[in-house]
């Protein structure tokens, strides 16, 4: 149990068939969470969605239109030329120190964001920055999810302090502002002082006898950062920027039909704004849709992009055979070949590598079950949260040989069988693969065709740090800067 919620924490692959195959439709919808609720429309989008008559209508169109094959090459031009200035900006810095993380994240922000919205979009950064920070504060965890029969606390959350050190610092502090809180209403009850608004830990007191609080439970509360009130304001940010740039798209597309504007390729909101009348989609879900192609799109993909070439740096034999075989196909085929992708065999089974020991998200998007169950002998109550613990299963050593080593040759004698599922499986599976895995390996294999790679001078490769961040997309605790040499054919 977490709280009052049952709670179970899959983590061997044997048991994540069961979920997310053999009871697939049992375990097909999503628990309510405060973080999705407020930032994600009332979870109208297909990630979060419950399962039912609107997630299987969202689908349909997702897989038919929004993130089909075609629809996906089709937006090959866009980052063609975002990777070109990638490239040339990364040329101009020979031998000097750069930061791949930052460049990676800024080129695949804009490529998600111009497939999204095109040239329309006046606002790209600062609903960049939105995303990123509301990325950052749903990482966390709410304190009503936890306990939902205990209403007043839907409006508290967060997370315990990282800095232990500021624990004691802390603990004095909040003891005197309750202990002031104490005299101040001891003194307003005998009328000495004029009463006045309730702050939280006033709320608090006033819980703490019919709640059997203690003065450090209510520390641990103000010590916890308030959540609802923060993802309340990213709501209106971000929905404010969406809903203008909804507006933008119908006013470009009533000139284009009058004659007054030249008529431009399609982006995924015109393709939603087209579907809006027919499927009865209201703006709320058409943004919902939106920040989901957002949330799943270019962190995801940069961060896989920079942890597959700090692993990639780390091994330098892989690194030599990842480029000749990238060069060798470029060099014979041409970069823009729509098919190449295909032929670099040995770069997929790198990225593949790459997602079994750093999948984007450890844990995959709760479920909820939806009626009682028994799974291997075990009842799994009604309403029960489960959660897949993907990075686990991708090392577990039953199944992967030497599983804390980077080697790719962990998928070639191997059919997986859900050991690997970075993408999750079933019917609530991610469905941008196609699209996150195209804007992974081109980048990948244009940063190894142009560019040979080095260590900051005097950087051994033990001395390299892969420290993790802790979230709800797993990055390096440090960006990762190399020295890039320019290749010449």
């Amino acid at each position: 149990m977490l709280g009052e919620v049952s709670t179970i924490v899959v983590s061997s692959p044997d048991y994540a068939k069961e979920v997310l195959k053999t009871h697939d439709l049992i375990f097909a919808s999503r628990p309510p969470i405060l973080a999705t609720n407020i930032l994600g429309y009332d979870s109208q989008g297909l990630a979060l969605a419950p399962y039912g008559d609107y997630w299987r209508q969202l689908r349909k169109i997702c897989a038919m239109e929004l993130l089909s094959s075609k629809r996906v090459q089709s937006f090959q031009p866009i980052r063609g030329e975002e990777l070109a200035k990638l490239i040339k900006l990364i040329d101009s810095k020979e031998g000097s120190l750069i930061n791949l993380s930052k460049e990676v994240t800024s080129t695949l922000s804009t490529i998600v964001s111009r497939t999204a919205f095109s040239r329309k979009c006046k606002n790209h950064q600062e609903f960049i920055s939105v995303i990123k920070e509301a990325t950052e504060v749903a990482g966390g965890f709410d304190l009503g999810d936890l306990y939902p029969s205990a209403k007043w606390l839907q409006h508290i959350s967060g997370m315990k302090p990282k800095l232990e050190k500021l624990h004691h610092q802390a603990d004095q502090i909040m003891q005197n502002i309750i202990n002031e809180h104490r005299e101040v209403m001891s003194r307003t009850v005998e009328g000495q002082h004029e009463e006045a608004e309730e702050d939280l830990i006033d709320v608090l007191l006033k819980f703490k006898d019919a709640n059997n609080l203690t003065d450090d439970q209510i520390k641990a509360v103000i010590l916890i950062c308030t959540l609802r009130p923060k993802l309340e304001k990213l709501h209106q940010q971000t929905d404010q920027i969406l809903q203008n740039i909804i507006n933008e798209h119908r006013e470009v597309k009533s000139r284009t039909i009058e004659g007054q504007h030249e008529e431009a390729e399609e982006d995924l909101l015109d393709v939603l704004l087209k579907f809006k009348n027919t499927n009865n989609l209201t703006d709320d879900q058409i943004k919902a849709v939106i920040l989901d192609i957002f949330g799943g799109g270019f962190e995801t993909s940069a961060t896989t992009v920079v942890w597959t070439m700090a692993e990639i740096i780390r091994n330098p034999r892989v690194m030599w055979k990842t480029q000749v075989e990238v060069r060798e196909v470029f060099d014979k085929e041409g970069k823009s070949n729509k098919s190449i992708l295909e032929k670099l065999e040995y770069l997929k089974s790198v990225v593949k590598e790459t997602l079994r020991l750093h999948p984007p998200g450890t844990l995959l998007v709760p479920r909820e079950c939806k009626q009682a169950c028994e799974i291997k002998g075990y009842n799994i109550p009604f309403k029960s949260k489960i959660i897949i613990h993907a990075l686990t299963i991708g090392r577990n050593p039953k199944y992967w040989t030497d599983p804390e080593r980077f080697t790719t040759s962990s998928f070639d004698y191997k059919e997986t069988n859900f050991e690997y599922i970075p993408f999750g499986a079933g019917r609530r599976m991610c469905p941008g693969i196609t699209f996150g895995l195209i804007d992974v390996e081109l980048p990948l294999a244009l940063l190894l065709y142009h560019f040979d790679w080095k260590l900051p001078i005097g950087m051994k490769n033990e001395e390299f740090d892969m420290t993790e961040t802790f979230g709800s997309v797993v990055t390096r605790k440090d960006d990762l800067y190399l020295i890039p040499t320019i290749y010449h054919p």
